[in-house]
């Protein structure tokens, strides 16, 4: 695995990481296998994949606690582990509720580190902005667990440039977790400018399009009756197959590089900046290890130029 720096300043991590959100969340559910997980994670480590990311809020709670027993013993040492605070389960039918209160920071992060068995993590990350609760205020409750021992360093997701200035006259900004893929653009526009003036690691969250650009999904039905993205604009039918173009064109590119689809469409987000580490999410060996492998995608100015082009996909994210 190439190496890349966390930012200007952060320590040196693999360039490629693994999201673990749909271990226990959000994707297929019915095939969960706590214990295959926990050998995905271990994999990524020996892959040279050391950035591994995780929240309290997916499952909720309990995907801390499998990738905590993945990094039980020396395997903790190997990992630029990762967390997030500021989402709840939800009520009235959602699927989470902001919780930005100081005092709800102050104690998830003890909660944290107890079900990830370790007496930090590497990174502490404000999932969302909570709009009742001002930013300065959950950003001070960060930079608290900083000061205590608990985070080596803070980040923030979901966010807009006037937000991360307004934390960072608090405390130093790390990271920024923003959505951004082929298919999810809207980061490059300003956000990404920013973070990369300013030496912020970014860290695009569902760089492969939650699946969809790996050309391994054709139609709404074959998504399974628990998966989340069954209520998503983009992958409702019609949508789903006006995006296919999208695909068509990232499959295109890939046989004429040889590589996989997966492995241009996170080539083409490693090209947008110094300090850009996907965190691609998988449970399955053979797809961490796609990849992984991507690093060593070459994309010419002409293949860059060609998925640059790409027009927007059909429906909202969310």
């Amino acid at each position: 695995m190439r190496t890349t720096t966390f930012g200007s300043q952060g320590p040196e991590i693999g360039a490629i990481g693994l999201g673990c959100m749909g271990m226990t969340w959000a994707y297929d559910l019915r095939n969960r296998d706590d214990e295959a997980s926990v050998r995905v994670i271990r994999q990524a480590l020996d892959l040279g994949v050391t950035l591994i990311d995780t929240a309290d809020i997916y499952g909720p709670y309990d995907n801390e606690e499998v990738v905590g027993a993945a990094l039980a013993g020396a395997y903790r040492g190997r990992a630029f582990l990762a967390t997030k605070v500021g989402l709840v389960p939800g009520t009235g039918g959602r699927r989470a509720d902001n919780d930005g209160r100081p005092e709800h920071v102050r104690r998830a992060i003890d909660e944290s580190l107890r079900r990830l068995g370790t007496d930090h993590v590497d990174l502490y990350q404000l999932h969302r902005v909570d709009p009742e609760v001002p930013i300065e205020e959950t950003w001070g409750a960060l930079a608290e667990a900083v000061r205590a021992g608990k985070a080596r360093r803070i980040g923030l997701s979901e966010v807009t440039v006037e937000q991360i200035e307004r934390a960072q006259a608090v405390h130093p900004v790390a990271s920024v977790q923003n959505e951004l893929s082929l298919w999810t653009r809207d980061s490059l526009a300003e956000v990404l400018p920013y973070t990369e003036a300013q030496g912020i690691a970014f860290l695009p969250f569902s760089p492969l399009g939650r699946g969809f650009l790996t050309g391994g999904i054709s139609s709404f039905d074959e998504l399974p009756e628990d998966d989340f993205r069954r209520s998503l604009p983009r992958f409702q039918q019609d949508a789903l197959k006006a995006n296919l173009a999208l695909v068509a064109k990232v499959q295109e590119v890939a046989a004429r590089v040889g590589a996989t689809p997966a492995q241009v469409a996170l080539a083409w987000v490693l090209a947008q900046g110094r300090h850009v580490v996907p965190i691609p999410g998988t449970r399955t060996p053979r797809y961490l290890a796609d990849n992984a492998a991507a690093v060593d995608v070459v994309l010419s100015a002409a293949d860059l130029a060609e998925l640059d082009a790409l027009p927007a996909p059909t429906g909202d994210r969310y």
